[in-house]
């Protein structure tokens, strides 16, 4: 398929995938008359860039894992990113907790909830905002 056809594949602008092949991201593709021709090989490594990037990954730390030599290496890497994502969908998870029971909180102004208000004097992180429970709220 040309670049167009390929970009269009994954609503990306062409010249992102020029791009990437600058970056070492994406492996040059066959030219014919001139044009570049992709392959199913390509659109995997595509997906397989837009799914990293989407994890929160760099295109430095993509590439990084697309190159690294042996199994091994790939997996210490790929353990380090897993991690993260652990860490990040810990923050996430915690500021929904907090969302959600401010959504619930019958104060006029949440600030002075009593359950916001400990917590927020005294959490040493936002993991703590979890801890935050229907009924606490007394206002």
């Amino acid at each position: 398929m040309r670049i167009g056809e390929l970009a269009e594949r994954f609503d990306l602008a062409p010249h992102v995938l020029r791009h990437w092949e600058s970056m070492g991201l994406l492996a040059p593709a066959a030219r014919v008359n001139g044009r570049r021709r992709y392959t199913a090989d390509h659109v995997i490594r595509v997906l397989t860039i837009i799914r990293a990037k989407a994890a929160g990954m760099s295109l430095e730390q993509i590439r990084e894992v697309i190159t690294v030599s042996g199994r091994a290496e790939r997996q210490a890497l790929l353990q380090r990113h897993h991690d993260e994502l652990e860490r990040r969908l810990a923050e996430i998870t915690a500021s929904k907790a907090l969302i959600e029971h401010l959504m619930r909180c019958t104060a006029d102004d949440f600030t002075h909830c009593p359950s916001y208000r400990r917590l927020a004097e005294t959490a040493p992180g936002i993991q703590d905002f979890q801890e935050l429970q229907t009924g606490d709220c007394v206002v």
